[in-house]
């Protein structure tokens, strides 16, 4: 089995939060249009946190024989100051090159390492192919937050990203 189109789409989407961040002021980043939700920052980092931890996941899961994959409170995450620092066209750029590499390392792989398994800290058993299906479907996801807040901020998301690819 063929999973050269997910691996496709999962790359595809590499360039969302340039597109999410783009004509948008450091107050339009910081500020909160939709009431107890995050900020566009908070939104940009979370993206990248997740990416990041499950890419580290999947190469985890190519390198050693059904690991331990670690949890994480991404709300606690998203809520620290000290970690909602930095560039956020920076971060944008980390999470395109990071969607990249793991795209390559995807598509180095046998089709039957995509069943090869990790053992999450809550979640119990999880493949390969189910973190990707999960961040697959983790950019639309947030995509419906970010249009909503640049609805709120009077500059609207013209045109979808995870959606559409």
């Amino acid at each position: 089995m063929s999973h050269a189109n997910d691996i496709d789409r999962y790359e595809s989407q590499s360039e969302a939060l340039h597109h999410w961040i783009d004509g948008l002021s450091p107050a339009d980043l910081d500020a909160h249009p939709v009431p107890g939700t995050w900020s566009m920052r908070q939104l940009v980092v979370h993206m990248l946190d997740s990416d990041l931890v499950y890419g580290h996941r999947m190469r985890k899961i190519v390198a050693e024989a059904k690991p331990l994959l670690m949890g994480y409170d991404e709300t606690l995450w998203a809520s620290t100051p000290a970690l909602q620092g930095g560039d956020l066209k920076v971060l944008a750029s980390i999470f395109d090159l990071h969607r990249r590499w793991m795209a390559g390392v995807l598509r180095a792989l046998p089709a039957e390492a995509w069943q090869r398994e990790g053992v999450h800290s809550e979640r119990g058993i999880v493949t390969i192919g189910k973190l990707v299906s999960t961040m697959l479907g983790h950019v639309p996801h947030h995509e419906t937050f970010v249009a909503a807040k640049r609805d709120k901020l009077g500059k609207p998301l013209n045109q979808a990203v995870g959606a559409t690819r």
